[in-house]
């Protein structure tokens, strides 16, 4: 499915298509991650201009990039989505166990912002299909990996060890730190004894 990109240009399929021009992708950039943050800060009703303040341009440039919340919305899903899989893709010389770990963390990072922004973007089945399919293809060869070096469980698959990271990510913690000790637990459960 075909929709409009950054600045009007044609967004094929469930990829996003960045400005080329460096000062215009670097305010793209600044307003996704800024887009991320306020949404699972405050969910999909955030301010518009308060994602445009934070990402330190105009509301103009917002609607520019995004000519529609929705459109907004599932361009950061997308970017999350394609992020796991440069991640999976480059591991930058982690080792397996670690490699999996990094990916795993920004998973939550993904689930987090999926959560925010989840009835925004729901009618978008085939995009969450896409997605998910992207996800598997991005993270079950890293676990595999991290079980043929013996660092990770043998005894458990891709879907399970998403469902224990989902679970840690959909729970409503007080404190990030939290988040992040319940999720070096579930980490310790992945890893092959020993």
């Amino acid at each position: 499915m075909a929709t409009t990109g950054s600045g009007g240009r044609p967004r094929t399929g469930f990829v996003v298509s960045r400005p080329t021009r460096a000062d215009a992708r670097r305010n793209f950039d600044a307003l996704l991650d800024a887009a991320r943050e306020v949404f699972a800060a405050e969910g999909a009703g955030a301010s518009l201009e308060g994602i445009a303040r934070r990402a330190g341009v105009n509301i103009a440039t917002l609607y520019r990039n995004f000519p529609t919340r929705q459109h907004l919305f599932e361009t950061v899903y997308l970017d999350e989505v394609e992020a796991l899989g440069r991640l999976a893709a480059e591991p930058g010389g982690l080792g397996p166990w670690d490699a999996l770990e990094s990916w795993l963390r920004q998973f939550v990072s993904y689930a987090t912002t999926k959560k925010a922004i989840y009835d925004a973007i729901a009618h978008r089945a085939e995009m969450f299909a896409t997605g998910r399919d992207m996800i598997h293809a991005a993270g079950r060869p890293l676990l595999e990996r991290a079980q043929a070096a013996g660092k990770a469980r043998t005894d458990v698959s891709f879907d399970d060890v998403l469902f224990l990271v989902n679970g840690v990510s959909g729970a409503n913690f007080v404190q990030e730190a939290q988040r992040d000790r319940v999720l070096a637990m579930a980490l310790d459960g992945i890893k092959a004894p020993g």
